[in-house]
Formats: C-alpha cells, structure tokens, sequence
C-alpha cells in the first residue's frame, strides 16, 4: 500500500514518515495533488495554528475531499484530526474540511494547563480497525489547547483532561479516522496504530 503524507507546509512530516517505514509501509511525502490522487492511503498531519493548516491547505482540499469520497482512507493527526471537523473557533471562527461534523473548542479555563501536554490514557468506545489490539487504558503522548467537539456517533476513543473529548474520531463509512494525540511519539502503542492504518485500511 502506497501512503501520500500530504505537505501543505505545516506538520511533523519527518517524524511520522519514519514510524511509517519502521512498521513496513511504502510512503512518500508530497504537495502534488496527482501523487494525491494516485495514493493508496493518505495522512493528514498538522502543527500550529487552525486557520494558518486550512488557509495553506486549501490548493489541496479538492483532491482530498474527492479521494476520501471515492473511499479512500485518510488518518488526520493532531491538528490534522481537527482539520477533519466543520469549524474551529480558534482566532475566531474558521471553516474546516467539514468531513467528520463538529466545532474545535479550546479547553475550559480550570486549574489545569494549556495546552493539554503529555501521555494520558485513552477510554476506546467504538471497535474500529486503527484500534485493533489497544486496550483502553493505554497512554499515548499528546499536544494541544484545542479539542472537537462532536457527537458520540464520531466518537472512538475518549481521553479525560478536566473534561472529557475525543482522542479518536472517525466517520460513518470508516475510511477516515483522527487521532487527537501522535501515534509517532506514542511508543509501541502508536506504532501498533499505524501498522493497523498500513494492514487495515488499505485495499
């Protein structure tokens, strides 16, 4: 299976590339919406700012949207996983991709800090192949002040910090999933993940 990591400009691309060839994937990170197009599988990955991710992402948001109609399976990491939501509210309400609906929501002020930083433990709610083998309980490693806020129906894994949001998400068809948290510097656990995305998701 062939994996595009998609480069819009922003993103840990280095990193996640090598946990996917540690676990045997065949990937290639590029901007070239026909390497897009041609790609097996996709990843979605993102560092910073929400409206900065869509504002650079939007030259390749068409051919995204298009693979993940045709089926295609796509992991969004992250902000990448946010990307995936209707809106986000960070610097003000902007636009996203809208293919898992929901709002990007800062954490409520509280006693603990933000951004959310560190391992915590994931409560999985729905069986979905990228969790195959996980048990709840499992920690994994996260990075950030924003959260979606979604219906339980897109919900496939919970992670407490104050409150309660989703660590994973997917869509009703199954071929998009996101991750709140980083599966590449997320230890064994987060290898497992991705090697689940390479084995499971692909045709």
């Amino acid at each position: 299976m062939k994996i595009i990591i998609i480069d819009y400009g922003l993103g840990n691309l280095r990193s996640i590339e090598k946990a996917l060839q540690y676990v045997g994937a065949e990937v290639e990170i590029s901007n070239d919406p026909s390497s897009i197009d041609s790609a097996d599988a996709l990843i979605l990955p993102g560092v910073g700012a929400f409206r900065d991710a869509m504002m650079h992402f939007s030259t390749l948001e068409r051919v995204v949207k298009d693979a993940v109609e045709d089926g295609k399976p796509l992991l969004g990491i992250c902000l990448g996983m946010q990307m995936l939501a209707s809106e986000s509210e960070e610097g003000g309400l902007h636009r996203g991709i809208d293919i898992i609906p929901g709002r990007v929501i800062r954490f409520p002020a509280s006693e603990l800090k933000v951004p959310h930083m560190g391992w915590n433990s994931l409560d999985i709610t729905k069986k979905i192949p990228l969790l195959k083998g996980v048990e709840s309980g499992s920690y994994v490693y996260f990075v950030h002040s924003y959260h979606v806020s979604t219906d339980d129906r897109y919900e496939a894994a919970l992670c407490d910090y104050g409150i309660e949001f989703p660590a994973v998400i997917t869509n009703e068809a199954g071929n998009v999933v996101g991750t709140q948290f980083h599966p590449e510097k997320s230890g064994a656990i987060g290898l497992r993940m991705l090697s689940n995305f390479v084995e499971n998701y692909g045709p």
